[in-house]
C-alpha cells in the first residue's frame, strides 16, 4: 500500500480545497479521491501527477508525492553548472548584467546566493568596508540581513526590514507552504542576538505594503533602494523552479549618483 495519501490530503488542505472541489478541478470522482487519502486505493502514476498539477505542487514535492507512491521521480535536479543548464545560466548572467549599476542576485530555495552581479560585489564590499568578520556558512540573504556581523548595522530602518523579510519567508514559499529549509535558516536568524522576540509571533496573514524601502547608510553616504523578485517560468527541472532573481532599484537620485560612482562611471 502506497504513502501518497497523507501527502495529498497535506497539499489539498494547504490549497484550503474540499474533496469535492480537488476532485472537481481534477475530473475524478470523489470517492475515488477519498480511496486515495484514506490509502483503500493505489493511484496510478498519471493521477499522482494530475492531481499534484491541480493542487500546483512544487515539484521536489511532485517527486516525493511520486516516490510515496511507488513511482520514479518525474523531474530532474540539476546543479546550476550542468551543461542542460548552459543556457539557463547565459540568461541569469543577461539579467544581472542588464542590472548594473544596481545590485542584482540570484538565490535558492533556502536563501542562499547563488550569483551576484558585479555591483552587488561592490556595493556589500563597500558596505563592510573595515569588518572582517562574516555571518556563519553560506553567504545567505538572511543571515546578512539578521546577523550582528552581516549588514545590519548599515541598514537604517532595519526593523521594517526586517518584519517584512519574515513575512516574506513565511508567505513566498515554493508553492506557497511552509518550506522546511527555509523555516530553519528563519528559526536560526531569529535566535540571533537582538532580534527582537516579536517576530517569531508574526502573523504572515496581515497585508503589507507592496514595496518596502531599504535603506542603507555608511557614513556619510545613503542608498535608498527597493527590490523585485522573479522566477523562471514553468520551469521543468527542480533546481530551476527554486531559483529567485532579486534585483534592487534605486529609489531617488542620490542613490543613481551614488551606485554610478561606486561602478567608477
Amino acid at each position: 500500500m502506497s504513502d501518497v495519501g497523507p501527502l495529498l490530503k497535506h497539499w489539498r488542505n494547504a490549497r484550503r480545497l474540499s474533496q469535492l472541489s480537488l476532485a472537481a478541478e481534477a475530473a475524478v470522482s470523489v470517492r475515488h479521491l477519498c480511496f486515495i487519502e484514506t490509502g483503500r486505493t493505489n493511484p496510478s502514476r498519471r493521477m499522482v501527477l494530475r492531481l499534484a498539477e491541480v493542487l500546483d505542487v512544487p515539484l521536489r514535492e511532485r517527486n516525493t508525492m511520486l516516490l510515496s507512491a511507488g513511482f520514479s521521480p518525474e523531474y530532474a535536479e540539476s546543479t546550476l553548472d550542468a551543461p542542460a543548464l548552459a543556457a539557463v545560466r547565459g540568461a541569469l548572467e543577461t539579467i544581472l548584467a542588464q542590472q548594473e549599476p544596481y545590485p542584482a542576485l540570484v538565490m535558492d530555495r533556502g536563501w542562499d546566493i547563488r550569483h551576484t552581479n558585479a555591483a552587488a560585489v561592490r556595493f556589500f564590499a563597500f558596505l563592510r568596508e573595515g569588518h572582517a568578520a562574516s555571518p556563519p556558512g553560506p553567504a545567505n540573504v538572511l543571515r546578512r540581513m539578521f546577523h550582528p556581523d552581516g549588514v545590519r548595522r548599515q541598514v537604517t530602518n532595519w526593523p521594517e526590514v526586517a518584519e517584512a523579510l519574515v513575512r516574506r519567508v513565511r508567505r513566498e514559499a515554493i508553492g506557497g507552504v511552509a518550506d522546511e529549509r527555509a523555516q530553519r535558516i528563519l528559526d536560526e536568524v531569529l535566535a540571533y542576538p537582538e532580534v527582537p522576540a516579536s517576530l517569531r509571533s508574526l502573523d504572515a496573514s496581515a497585508p503589507q505594503l507592496p514595496i518596502v524601502p531599504i535603506r542603507y547608510a555608511r557614513g556619510d553616504r545613503r542608498f535608498d533602494y527597493f527590490s523585485t523578485v522573479t522566477t523562471l517560468g514553468t520551469p521543468q527541472d527542480v533546481t530551476l523552479q527554486e531559483l529567485r532573481i532579486e534585483c534592487f532599484f534605486p529609489m531617488n537620485d542620490e542613490t543613481r549618483s551614488r551606485a554610478r560612482q561606486l561602478a567608477g562611471d
